[in-house]
C-alpha cells in the first residue's frame, strides 16, 4: 500500500536561500512514514510504544531534485520497497502542488526493541503492509 501525506511548506522551514533548508525534508519523510505506520498497521507513537515497540532508521540515501519554496503544497508518497526479518525498506519521494518531482529518497529501518535496545523481528501488523510490494532496489 502506497501512503500518501500532504504537506504545506511553512516559513520555519525555509532557509536563508529561500527555499525548503535540507534537514526539513528529512522531517518530511519522517512524517510520510509516520502516516504509512498508522494508516497500514494501525500503529502510532503511542500504540508502539505501549507494545514496547519502535523503529529505528538506519540509513538514508537522498537525491534533491527541485527546490520547494514557501506556500508549496507537497506530496510525500511512501512506498513499501523490501521487506527483510528485522529491517525494510520504503521508497519515497517528494512533489509539489505542479506534480513535479522534488526529492526521491531510499530509508532503510529495523524493527527495534527499546528496551532491550536491540533490532527484533518485523512484527505482523507491518509485514502485511509489504505484502505484494515489489522490491524497488536490492
Amino acid at each position: 500500500m502506497i501512503g500518501k501525506t500532504m504537506i504545506t511548506v511553512i516559513e520555519h522551514d525555509i532557509d536563508e536561500m529561500g527555499h525548503v533548508n535540507n534537514k526539513v525534508y528529512l522531517d518530511y519523510l519522517e512524517k510520510g512514514r509516520e502516516n504509512w505506520f498508522e494508516e497500514v498497521s494501525g500503529m502510532n507513537f503511542l500504540t508502539m510504544k505501549e507494545r514496547n515497540l519502535g523503529t529505528v532508521v538506519i540509513r538514508i540515501e537522498i537525491d534533491f531534485k527541485k527546490e520547494a519554496l514557501l506556500g508549496d503544497r507537497l506530496k510525500v508518497e511512501t512506498i513499501p520497497a523490501q521487506l527483510g526479518n528485522k529491517s525494510f525498506k520504503f521508497k519515497q519521494v517528494i512533489y509539489n502542488q505542479h506534480n513535479e518531482l522534488l526529492t526521491e529518497a531510499l530509508v532503510t529501518c529495523v524493527m527495534f526493541d527499546p528496551t532491550a535496545r536491540k533490532s527484533i523481528p518485523v512484527i505482523e501488523e507491518i509485514r502485511e503492509g509489504f505484502k505484494n510490494c515489489e522490491s524497488v532496489y536490492n
